[in-house]
This record gives C-alpha cells, structure tokens and sequence, in this order.
C-alpha cells in the first residue's frame, strides 16, 4: 500500500531557499579517536535547502545514515567526509551543502595539586564538520573551566592589610613573631581579594591533512598557560596550593584571553582558532568577557539552533 508523503508535494508557501534544515539532539553512541570505549554524543545533523519549491528535506534518510555510519565507529576525519559525502547523495538536488556537530564529554583523570588525590573532571566538546563546493573544514570547541583573582582587588587587599599593620605596630621595636600572630589570627584578615569561576572557549581549525589532537593535549596546554584550572578531590594541603597558585597567577580577563592565544599559537596544527573567556564576576553583577582570535575575523561552524 503506498502511503501519501506530502514532503514530496511543492511548497504551499511562496518558495525561498533555507540555509539549512536538520535535526539536533540524536543520540548515538561513538568513539572519538581512540577510545577503547564508546561514548555517548548528541548529534545534529544539517543540510541546505537550495530548491525554493522542494517542501522540506528527507529526515529519515538522514537519520539512518547517521545510525550506519557512526554508530560505535571512530570518528575522524575520514568518517565524516564520508557521512558528508553520503547525506549530499541522499540530497541529490535539493542539497548543496551539509554538516555534523556531534557534542560530547571528555571526562579526563586529574590529579590533586598536592596530595595523591584524584578525581574526574568534565570538558565539554563539540567536534563540527561540513562539506561544501569548496570541500571539507573541521572545527574542534572545547570548554575549560579555571579560577581567576582580579589583580586591582589584589591590590586594594594587600593595601588594607598594610595599612592596618601599620596601625597594630606603629611601635617599635616589634617582634617578627608577634607580627606573624597577627596575620594568622582573624584580626589579620583585614580583606580578601575576589576571586571567581571563569571560562574558557576554545574553537579550533584543523589544518587540511593535519593529524587530528588528543582533547587532553589541548586541555593540558590550556590550563599551564591559565595556571589556575579547576579542582576535583583536595585535601586541605591542596586547597593552601591553589590558593597560592591564585596569588601568583593574578588576572584580568585580557591576561587570560591573551595566554590562551599565545599557547595555541605555539606549534599548533590548527588553521586558524578563536578564544573566549569569560570570568562571572563575584563582585558584579555581569559578566567579564574576551575574545582573541589568530586571523582577527574567525568564522565559525557554529550553525545557530
């Protein structure tokens, strides 16, 4: 018995292009790299619609290619070009370009700072690819979280505490002892430079032919050249050693943008990238944000969903 398809019926509407057309939030399970197990991905899959009068795109076809040609498979460049190629096919016509986002968690073992603690911690990636005319580009985004302690409210402590040291010990001759006593009880404690959870965004561009990176290689540049990444499990000892690394890695928003881009522009195979972060202040009510990229005008895969 055949079945009415009023996709394949012209628009009743007057006929205009679509940039693009496609589901998001398919879940399927993948290997990225060279995991040894598969992990779960929400994938979103795109075509264009360049015929004005086409009704609409075939979902199914879409659908069960992604669920052939992904599913448990490792996903790499070579893998996608030949989902690309393959959706294109199913689009004969209709279709002149298409595209894969594939969002996942790389869920990485770090260590305490430095106790023998342990824990795991969550970076959210999205791998992007799209086959157009002018062939295939890759986009890598990862998201790193770090602390961050603003400079001026460094300095605005360190003058409140020296100023009321001065007037605790305007005698003299004073002990070094009794001056270390004093900073270390509550009454020393004059003010706190604030501190806050920040963000970082990274897209990538892989070059063309470039060997694809371990998200852990980029996460571990990231957080040597911020210095202050987030924790899992801590001991007291760990929590003094971040507090240090704080002190020592005071930072503005540009300080952090601006060692990011200097990290990636090391020896990296990515063709072009884009930073941004953003520090969500704990003395304002708004949020502190950056952006630096190689080129200066970046243009992402990113489709708006």
């Amino acid at each position: 018995m055949n079945l009415p398809d009023p996709a394949i019926a012209a628009a009743g509407c007057p006929g205009v292009a679509l940039d693009w057309v496609g589901m998001r939030g398919i879940v399927l399970p993948i290997r990225y790299r060279d995991d040894v197990h598969a992990i779960a991905a929400s994938v979103n899959t795109w075509v264009d619609l360049v015929d004005p009068k086409a009704r609409g795109i075939h979902m199914s076809r879409l659908y069960s290619l992604l669920q052939a040609q992904m599913t448990d498979r490792r996903i790499d460049a070579r893998t996608l070009r030949s989902v690309l190629e393959a959706m294109l096919a199913s689009h004969s016509g209709l279709s002149s370009r298409a595209q894969i986002d594939l969002a996942m968690d790389r869920v990485l073992l770090r260590p305490a700072l430095v106790s023998p603690m342990a824990g795991w911690q969550r970076y959210p990636m999205i791998v992007r690819a799209r086959k157009s005319q002018g062939g295939c580009q890759f986009e890598i985004e990862l998201t790193i979280g770090y602390s961050s302690t603003c400079p001026s409210s460094a300095a605005l402590s360190r003058h409140a505490t020296a100023a009321a040291l001065s007037e605790q010990f305007g005698r003299s001759p004073v002990a070094p002892s009794e001056i270390a006593a004093w900073l270390s009880s509550a009454a020393g404690s004059i003010a706190t430079a604030h501190a806050q959870r920040s963000e970082a965004r990274l897209r990538l561009r892989l070059r063309d032919g470039a060997q694809w990176p371990e998200a852990e290689q980029i996460v571990d540049r990231a957080e040597a050249a911020l210095g202050t990444p987030l924790q899992t499990a801590v001991k007291r000892v760990d929590e003094q050693a971040f507090a240090l690394r704080n002190a020592q890695n005071l930072m503005f928003y540009e300080d952090a943008a601006r060692h990011l881009h200097a990290a990636i522009m090391r020896d990296d195979p990515f063709d072009d990238f884009h930073v941004r972060v953003a520090h969500f202040e704990s003395l304002h009510a708004h949020d502190a944000v950056a952006n630096a990229a190689r080129s200066g005008d970046y243009r992402t895969l990113a489709i708006d969903q």
